[in-house]
C-alpha cells in the first residue's frame, strides 16, 4: 500500500503505508490496542454481548466483557515520517474467522495478541499465520493479576518457529503499543527480504 503526496518543494515523495492485523483470541485486547495506538478516532464494530452469543463465546477470564468486534477495528499510526501503518483488528470469535482471508489481504504482517491466563486461545491464529507465511510477532497483554512468564517461555508454550519475536505489552498504553508494532515492521522486513533473497538465489 503506497501513496504519493507533494512535498515543500513542489515535487512528488513517496509515502509508504503498510497494512498490519492485529489478531488473537476472544478478549485479548485487539480493540483496546488498536485504539490506544491509533492517531485517529478509531472504527469500531462492536456489538454488546447477547444471550445468543453466550452458547458460542467462552468469556471464563473475561466476565467483564460486555461487547465484541464483528467485523474489524481499523486505526492507523504514523511510525516515523514517510512511514504509516493501517491496522486492521481481527474478530476473535471462530464463528467470524472467515473474515480473516478478506483482511489478510495484503498484510504486511500481524501482531497475535496473547493473555498468558487463557494462551490456548492464540493457537488459531499463530496456526493461521504460519501456514500463510505471514510474518508476526506475539505480543502478550500483560493483565493485572496475571502471573507473569518471559518470552521464552511462551515461545516454548505455543511452539514458535525459531525466531519468532515474542514481547510483553500493556494494550492500553500507546507507547507500549507503538514499540510492538516496530518490532513487528523490522522482523517482517526482514522476513520479506530474506524470502526475495531466496528466491532470486
Amino acid at each position: 500500500m503506497v501513496s504519493e503526496h507533494s512535498d515543500a518543494t513542489g515535487g512528488e515523495a513517496s509515502a509508504l503505508a503498510l497494512k498490519i492485523l492485529v489478531a488473537g483470541g476472544f478478549g485479548v485486547g485487539k480493540t483496546t490496542l488498536v485504539g490506544a495506538v491509533s492517531e485517529i478516532r478509531p472504527l469500531r464494530t462492536e456489538e454488546l454481548l447477547s444471550e445468543a452469543g453466550q452458547l458460542v463465546d467462552d468469556t471464563d477470564g473475561v466476565d467483564h466483557k460486555t461487547t465484541t468486534t464483528v467485523a474489524m477495528d481499523f486505526g492507523r499510526i504514523t511510525i516515523r515520517s514517510g512511514l504509516s501503518l493501517y491496522l486492521f483488528g481481527t474478530p476473535g470469535q471462530d464463528r467470524f474467522w472467515f473474515l480473516w482471508d478478506e483482511l489478510s489481504q495484503g498484510a504486511l504482517g500481524a501482531v497475535v495478541l496473547a493473555d498468558t491466563r487463557r494462551l490456548e486461545d492464540c493457537f488459531p491464529a499463530v496456526d493461521y499465520f504460519e501456514h500463510r507465511r505471514i510474518p508476526f510477532v506475539v505480543a502478550v497483554n500483560c493483565f493485572a493479576g496475571a502471573r507473569r512468564h518471559g518470552a521464552p517461555d511462551v515461545s516454548r508454550a505455543l511452539d514458535l518457529d525459531r525466531g519468532t519475536p515474542v514481547v510483553l505489552c500493556d494494550a492500553r498504553d500507546r507507547d507500549s503499543g507503538k514499540e510492538v508494532l516496530i518490532r513487528l515492521v523490522e522482523y517482517a522486513g526482514r522476513m520479506h527480504t530474506a524470502r526475495l533473497l531466496d528466491s532470486v538465489g
